[in-house]
């Protein structure tokens, strides 16, 4: 069995090799001179107005969870329509099961007021 993943660690290695590789690389022959302008922070290479250490929302957090959890149900749509034929009814009534939680989910989220912005 592990013959037939044999593809995939090796490419995980190779993956892993040259982004260790790329870092070290990086930090050892690249130029170390700091100055005050590279110190500065900045955003989207304009320079930052107010304070650098501003609390973000909570509502922006829970917006970024929400995104990252419909996002992943997307990632499982994908290979479960590919698979449709396959799969037959059993397939089919684990995937209403999985989209009805993640509605059950929104309809939380919703109810407890995490999409809405301003409160």
């Amino acid at each position: 069995m592990t013959e037939a993943y044999f593809p995939v660690f090796a490419m995980l290695a190779v993956a892993l090799v040259v982004a260790l590789a790329v870092f070290t690389l990086t930090s050892l022959l690249g130029p170390k001179n700091m100055t005050a302008e590279k110190a500065i922070p900045y955003e989207s290479g304009s320079a930052t107005v107010g304070g650098s250490h501003v609390r973000l929302s909570v509502k922006f957090y829970l917006t970024a969870i929400l995104f990252v959890v419909f996002d992943i149900e997307a990632v499982f749509l994908y290979p479960w329509a590919s698979m449709f034929r396959d799969l037959g009814w059993f397939g089919f009534m684990e995937m209403v099961l999985f989209l009805a939680i993640l509605g059950l989910t929104l309809v939380y989220a919703w109810k407890k007021g995490a999409l809405e912005w301003e409160k």
